[in-house]
């Protein structure tokens, strides 16, 4: 009998999304289960008040009580780090070493070891949030060489609503960036919340428009498989991410 996979996954308080698509996932890998821990976000913004909702120390208390469950890894599935810069995940994943002993990833790190692997150097990008947010998101890639060759996002601010955007809106949004940008095709398309109910959307997505869909919701569980070891290409139906190796 194969040792059971525990997974620990950090979520925003308001999100709503998250644990459904997870749970799902997690159905498709052999005695596979997801296990969740919530600390306070409500508010997407760059002021001080909303950056502090993602201070280590709230969310290293929701990590420990994480580790009281022995999960075998412990994963942030937030994209917090795509505007306040992804060696804050680094230093989060440590902390979460440091504290509980458990081994730590993120959606975040997760969706750039992707774009590694798939060598995307032009990504087309579709959010929920304002466009400060974005702007911040589109300069930490460009650190990186990646540059954003298409972007759309909704302005919204209330991280509780973006689970209320439409699959119809998303894709509509999805096709909008496949196309744009003066003709300089993205090699992969991300949406980048973790509460978009937009991960479903990959597989008919990707035959439509011939472009991978990294769902941010999807790299957190394709992250927290490659964490523990197990093999993310047992899990079918969620896109082309999960054969990435």
């Amino acid at each position: 009998m194969n040792k059971p996979i525990r997974l620990g996954i950090l979520t925003p308080s308001s999100n709503t999304a998250l644990e459904p698509l997870i749970s799902a996932m997690s159905a498709k890998m052999p005695d596979c289960s997801a296990h969740f821990s919530r600390f306070k976000v409500t508010e997407i913004a760059l002021t001080n008040k909303a950056l502090q909702q993602f201070d280590d120390s709230k969310i290293l208390a929701a990590a420990e009580l994480l580790a009281d469950a022995k999960v075998d890894v412990i994963v942030w599935s937030g994209t917090a780090a795509g505007w306040m810069g992804f060696d804050s995940d680094q230093r989060l994943c440590d902390h979460i070493y440091q504290r509980t002993g458990t081994v730590a990833t993120t959606a975040v790190l997760a969706l750039n070891e992707l774009l590694k692997i798939a060598g995307v150097k032009r990504l087309a990008l579709v959010t929920p949030y304002t466009g400060d947010i974005q702007q911040r998101i589109v300069a930490n890639y460009a650190r990186e060489g990646i540059a954003v060759v298409a972007e759309r996002h909704m302005q919204i601010s209330v991280n509780h609503d973006f689970a209320l955007v439409e699959p119809h809106t998303l894709r509509q949004l999805i096709r909008e960036v496949s196309t744009h940008a003066n003709n300089a095709q993205p090699q992969a398309i991300s949406t980048y919340c973790t509460n978009l109910r937009a991960a479903p959307l990959a597989d008919r997505m990707e035959v439509e428009l011939g472009i991978p869909l990294l769902d941010t919701v999807s790299a957190t569980f394709w992250g927290a498989l490659r964490a523990t070891g197990a093999d993310p290409s047992q899990v079918q139906g969620w896109g082309s991410l999960f054969a990435m190796r």
